[in-house]
């Protein structure tokens, strides 16, 4: 603990420190900086690269030159009374509570809040390191968008038929009507969801021009052609790998236990189950629900955040932490700027029969695209209203003692 004095009374500041102002830990800082800013004996600290705040939703836009609103994070932060520290989190010590920014910072925390989100595996795969483009901030979007502008013509291979490939060669199709664009991954775009649905996404990706290979596994990326599983090679002038994603191998490396992807493994309140005094958040926690361990979402890791700021204060009160749950309601791609597809869900992510496309769907996308800014904004003036998510029923208890 480190000791403040105030009035010349001495008191104890239990210092929080918050890793990654992504969703989760924008959402983290802001609950708990408004729940707590009237003691002055918690001391709420955000460390993050970046002063902008990266719409991870939309890095698929800037990819295609589409110009972002520039979202400042101190500015949100201020009246919250939360510091921020811009710097890279490069060594987290979970036995001495301490955090090494820029290799030459060190912060010491009584609670950390563990948010450093996922990013693009391009290590199990050769030559994605050296030839591929990614989506994992806006610099990154940045230069592919200068790549496909100076292209002028030629073929863009999509690695990865999830949804952020979907969306990337949608939106490259659409933005690029001189690309070929070609989409390859193992499953169908659109799997997951109903064959109604699956069924418009598939024609709304020929519409565009897409060609979809599915059933493929990309081996090899060289630098005119993506390899596959067989020997046959495509041809690419540009690559963006979406296929798979891996997280920051810094929490393994702290001793905190994590699952076979590195994801810090969590009991119910989202503590390390290895070490109480670190909550983890958004894609950087393997959390168990009844229907399985969550997957990383927009709509999941807010509620995660805002979990364990909850948490938080409740501890500070020498009170128990709640158990999580959360259940998904819908899953909404956006298929260029005028078409999308939203299909809802069950709370254990099943497709239900209901769906929306075209221009309905477009404009719901967009609406759930655009609401985590004002949402933090909100949170700000009424941290309670951001509060409030599907709890899933009976798909997300977990039987006793199987945490």
């Amino acid at each position: 603990m480190s000791a403040q004095h105030e009035t010349g009374t001495a008191t104890t500041t239990h210092r929080v420190l918050i890793l990654g102002a992504g969703y989760a830990g924008m959402s983290a800082a802001i609950q708990l900086a408004m729940r707590v800013r009237r003691r002055v004996d918690v001391q709420v600290t955000l460390v993050n690269a970046q002063e902008r705040f990266t719409e991870r939703l939309r890095l698929h836009m800037t990819a295609t030159g589409q110009q972002l609103a520039e979202l400042s994070i101190p500015e949100l932060l201020e009246g919250t009374g939360a510091q921020f520290v811009r710097g890279w989190v490069t060594a987290v010590d979970a036995d001495a509570r301490t955090v090494r920014i820029d290799d030459d910072q060190v912060l010491h925390y009584d609670t950390l809040v563990y948010g450093l989100g996922s990013v693009a595996d391009m290590t199990a795969v050769p030559g994605v390191d050296d030839h591929a483009y990614t989506l994992d901030s806006p610099q990154d979007a940045e230069v592919l968008a200068d790549r496909l502008a100076r292209l002028g013509s030629g073929t863009a291979v999509v690695a990865g038929s999830g949804l952020t490939g979907v969306e990337s060669a949608a939106e490259i199709a659409e933005r690029h009507p001189e690309l070929k664009v070609v989409l390859l991954g193992r499953d169908e775009p659109g799997a997951a969801m109903n064959p109604k649905a699956r069924t418009y996404l598939q024609s709304a990706l020929d519409r565009l021009g897409v060609r979809v290979r599915s059933g493929v596994e990309a081996v090899k990326v060289l630098p005119g052609s993506v390899e596959l599983a067989g020997g046959e090679s495509v041809a690419a002038d540009v690559v963006l790998w979406t296929s798979g994603t891996r997280v920051s191998p810094l929490a393994a490396a702290a001793g905190l236990a994590v699952d076979e992807r590195g994801r810090i493994v969590t009991d119910t309140a989202l503590r390390s189950v290895s070490h109480p005094d670190v909550y983890a958040i958004g894609d950087a926690a393997a959390i168990r629900q009844g229907y399985g361990v969550m997957h990383g979402t927009c709509q999941g890791g807010m509620p995660t955040g805002v979990h364990a700021a909850v948490s938080i204060v409740r501890t500070l009160k020498g009170k128990r932490p709640k158990p999580f749950r959360f259940g998904y309601y819908h899953t909404p791609v956006s298929l260029g700027r005028h078409d999308a597809v939203v299909q809802f869900t069950r709370p254990d992510n099943r497709p239900r029969r209901i769906h929306l496309t075209g221009r309905m769907a477009a404009r719901y996308k967009e609406t759930v695209t655009a609401s985590p800014w004002p949402t933090f904004g909100r949170m700000k003036k009424m941290p309670a209203s951001g509060a409030f998510w599907p709890h899933g029923g009976r798909f997300t208890r977990v039987a006793e003692g199987a945490e």
